[in-house]
């Protein structure tokens, strides 16, 4: 059975991501293309961030750290599918809205997340070492 601290994860950010594609969905202003281009990404995004963490299961940590070196489902093609994912679903709430401050927040997500990647990466091989180098070569990013 899934620990409690899992599940009440999982539904926090499944309730973020749906708050946020229905940002999208109900924000005031046109119903045109760049509004459409933002639900095409954000619920593909919503539904991948949703796996991504479920397959992460009790290795998600807020600090990076190495529990466990997760290589199935998402994670045995992208190293990083909950930044990914997440990025682009702030980036398709910026799209859909056009929000200055929207645009802002994914520069800043997107440099936040790369410096967190380099820094899992570098605990995960130090943790792994050669397991963890032979999964970095098999994956994108």
């Amino acid at each position: 059975m899934k620990s409690l601290k899992f599940v009440v994860g999982l539904i926090v950010q499944l309730s973020a991501a749906t708050l946020i594609f229905a940002a999208i969905v109900f924000w005031p202003g046109p119903r045109d293309a760049m509004r459409w281009v933002g639900l095409c990404i954000g619920f593909p995004a919503s539904v991948g961030l949703f796996i991504a963490r479920l397959q992460l299961g009790k290795s998600f940590a807020v600090n990076p750290e190495a529990k466990e070196l997760v290589t199935h489902g998402l994670y045995s093609k992208i190293r990083n599918p909950m930044y990914l994912f997440s990025g682009l679903l702030v980036l398709s709430f910026a799209l859909a809205t056009r929000l200055h401050a929207a645009l802002l927040l994914v520069a800043v997500l997107t440099t936040v997340q790369l410096i967190r990647a380099r820094q899992e990466s570098q605990i995960l091989e130090q943790k792994f070492g050669d397991e963890y180098r032979a999964y970095r070569k098999s994956t994108w990013f």
